[in-house]
Order: C-alpha cells, then structure tokens, then sequence
C-alpha cells in the first residue's frame, strides 16, 4: 500500500544488519492497549497524590504502628523477669536441657568445663551471681570465644540456663 490509500501495517524499518538479523515493524499499538497505559499513569499519579499529600501516610510511619501493635500484643520480658521466672523447677529442668543443647560442647555435660571454664568452682571470672551467669550468657564473652547467646536464645531461655548454672554449679 502506498501512503495514499492509507497506513501502511507490516512495514520492516530495515534495521536488521544492526540488530543481528532482528527486524523491527512500524505498527501503531492497539488503542484499548494506549487507554489502558494511560489510565494506569493518571490512576498512579492520583494515588500518589492521594497517599502522600491527602491521607499523609508513609511506609516508615505504617511499619511504627504496626510494631507497636505487635510489641503490645506480644510484650518482650526484660531479663529481670526472665530471671525472677526462672527460679522454678520447671524452668531449671528446661535450663539444663538447653544446656545440654547449646553448651556441652565448651562447658562439658557434668560443667566442669573443657574449652570453656569450669562452672562447678567457686571461682568466676566474670562473677558467679545469678544476674552475673545471666549478664554473661546474654553478651557472651567474644574475645575468648564464647557466643553471645541473647540474641540467639532470647530472655527467656537465657535465664532458664542461667538458673540451671547458678543452681547446679558452684555460683554464688
């Protein structure tokens, strides 16, 4: 077809020899295809506007709220009542299971330690009070190798091992 008689569909632009054999058409796109893409534009700049400049929300503000939700409906215990918690037979008998999970391997089974210190002597390093064992465990003591299990474990369960150390070694 020549320009006369109308648009002419199919036509190859020739630009095959710069683009490794790949030809390329001149046809126009369809018009539902043109609304939908122009739709969407004038839909994304009014919910731009909308979210930013009318409701006055952001992603940082929407994430606080929804932490503090979380915080007041899954409250975290501070390690003074993890401490306080874990003065029952129960929690000492879960203290010497993680224990034996997480602490064999330096401290030996029976705590007389091995790669890490004894825990069964009178005499502490780091000080052998309940707080102390506890302080310990959560920070760890990384320039001799041992982890900080705090972020690890969690108050909770660091003060379940913590009460199975003081209560079955030689704490103070």
């Amino acid at each position: 077809m020549s320009a006369k008689n109308g648009p002419q569909h199919d036509r190859v632009l020739g630009h095959a020899d710069e683009c490794d054999g790949i030809e390329e058409y001149d046809n126009k796109l369809p018009t539902w295809w043109l609304g939908l893409f122009y739709l969407s534009i004038i839909v994304g700049v009014g919910y731009g506007i909308s979210y930013h400049f009318i409701e006055k929300t952001s992603q940082a503000a929407l994430y606080d709220a929804e932490m503090a939700a979380a915080e007041a409906r899954w409250p975290t215990p501070s390690a003074d009542d993890a401490l306080a918690a874990a003065a029952n037979p129960e929690s000492i008998a879960a203290g010497k299971e993680i224990y034996a999970t997480n602490c064999v391997g330096c401290h030996a089974p029976d705590l007389t330690g091995g790669i890490g210190p004894n825990l069964t002597d009178a005499e502490w390093i780091h000080g052998g009070t309940l707080a102390d064992i506890n302080r310990v465990i959560t920070e760890g003591v990384p320039e001799k190798g041992m982890l900080t299990w705090g972020p690890i474990l969690g108050p909770q369960k660091v003060a379940q091992v913590a009460a199975y150390i003081h209560g079955a070694g030689g704490g103070q």
